[in-house]
């Protein structure tokens, strides 16, 4: 990166004057020194769009100010949460497990023979009845049924899953299985 020797010296005498207007707009040294720091590095990878000649001095304070209110702007819409209290009371987990479950399945599915396989989705999956599903792959529904409980227990086996307490149940299929507990 080819930067003027003037356009360093400038920018480097400029530091002071830029550390005390931050400190007036913020208060806490450490975070003027932040605001001043990031000032900086934005004018230092946008020199080329400063043109010589012009005020130095009004280009990097509308640089800091504008860094200063954007991240004030952010912090209002941020919500401490020190010790994950707030956090914890979210209704939805967050999705990177979820994808890394499916993930999992996925590889565990491939690991299946391809019979079973196709028994399982077809079922598990894609609704079908045993007999519909006996149908599509043209076995009886008895074989059908071998190979889809041949596939569930393999999948168990490679996910290494026993009962429900494994893998725990969610929030909204316990609020199903009340509801059709007491519609029994």
């Amino acid at each position: 990166m080819n930067v003027a020797p003037d356009f360093r010296g400038e920018l480097l005498a400029m530091i002071p004057s830029l550390r005390a207007f931050s400190m007036s707009l913020c208060g806490k040294a450490d975070r003027a020194d932040d605001l001043v720091q990031e000032t900086l590095i934005k004018a230092w990878t946008n020199h080329a769009r400063f043109e010589p000649g012009t005020n130095m001095r009004a280009w990097l304070f509308t640089i800091l100010r504008n860094q200063y209110y954007s991240e004030l702007r952010k912090r209002r819409r941020e919500v401490e949460d020190a010790d994950g209290s707030l956090s914890g009371n979210l209704a939805v987990q967050p999705g990177q497990h979820g994808h890394m479950d499916m993930q999992n399945f996925l590889s565990a599915l491939q690991q299946i023979p391809e019979d079973q396989r196709e028994a399982l989705v077809l079922v598990g999956a894609s609704g079908f009845t045993y007999a519909e599903a006996a149908e599509i792959i043209g076995v009886a529904t008895g074989t059908a049924k071998s190979r889809v409980s041949r596939a569930r227990a393999r999948l168990a086996e490679i996910l290494k899953l026993g009962d429900e307490a494994d893998y725990g149940s969610e929030t909204a299929t316990e609020a199903v299985l009340a509801n059709l507990a007491v519609g029994c």
